[in-house]
């Protein structure tokens, strides 16, 4: 499948498309890190994408590159995140955030377009306002295994489950669901092999179709 030439957002950042304009959108939004370090494109979000798409041809995908991936950034990141939303051009919107992406993504709930958050091992840290998601849906999915290392990034399922539940204290429907086996991200990217999935791989695609299957706009 041939990657979409990036496209440059209002903001600043870049955007992949990938599709035709389309009703609905998945706009997904990556991770990040405490230093100020120039946007990636994701291997995990990307990885997903490939096999997402086609799946659902009615679905346009746009994969976000923030112009800085920082949680002291945080700001810049939700920016990019409704720059990206504006440039789907869709009319509904489901934000799919993996790991700091799950707190940007429940930043730009607001936006009247979006529907709900799907958020892959999101990063939901207990001062994370989750009032956005009102009128929405959170669906998180995260590996049982996730957990931060020295030198080796995580989340704490504990900490998703925590911000998931004040988003239910707030009505908000939803889902959360624990892959066994599975660590926080779902695939690396390597210099020799391209993108190469991790354990339980299969596993996220799988939940991330039923969990994206009811935005796929049913027939009049």
């Amino acid at each position: 499948m041939e990657t979409p030439a990036p496209v440059a957002l209002s903001s600043g950042a870049e955007a992949r498309l990938w599709g035709a304009p389309a009703e609905v959108a998945v706009v997904c939004a990556n991770g990040g890190q405490p230093r100020d370090l120039a946007g990636t494109w994701s291997a995990s979000i990307e990885w997903l994408v490939r096999r997402l798409v086609p799946s659902f041809p009615a679905l346009r995908f746009v994969e976000l590159r923030y112009r800085v991936r920082s949680w002291k950034r945080l700001d810049l990141c939700v920016e990019d995140l409704l720059a990206a939303i504006e440039a789907s051009a869709a009319s509904r919107t489901l934000l799919m955030g993996f790991s700091m992406g799950g707190a940007v993504s429940v930043r730009a709930a607001a936006h009247p377009t979006v529907g709900g958050v799907l958020g892959l091992a999101p990063w939901l840290p207990d001062q994370l306002d989750v009032a956005p998601l009102r009128g929405r849906r959170l669906d998180v999915l995260h590996g049982a295994l996730d957990r931060w290392l020295p030198g080796i990034p995580g989340v704490s399922p504990a900490l998703s489950r925590r911000g998931f539940e004040r988003a239910r204290r707030l009505d908000v429907d939803g889902s959360y669901t624990l892959i066994p086996g599975a660590v926080h991200a779902v695939a690396l990217r390597s210099p020799w092999n391209g993108l190469v999935p991790l354990p339980r791989a299969g596993r996220w695609v799988e939940l991330a179709r039923e969990r994206i299957a009811p935005y796929v706009p049913r027939p009049i």
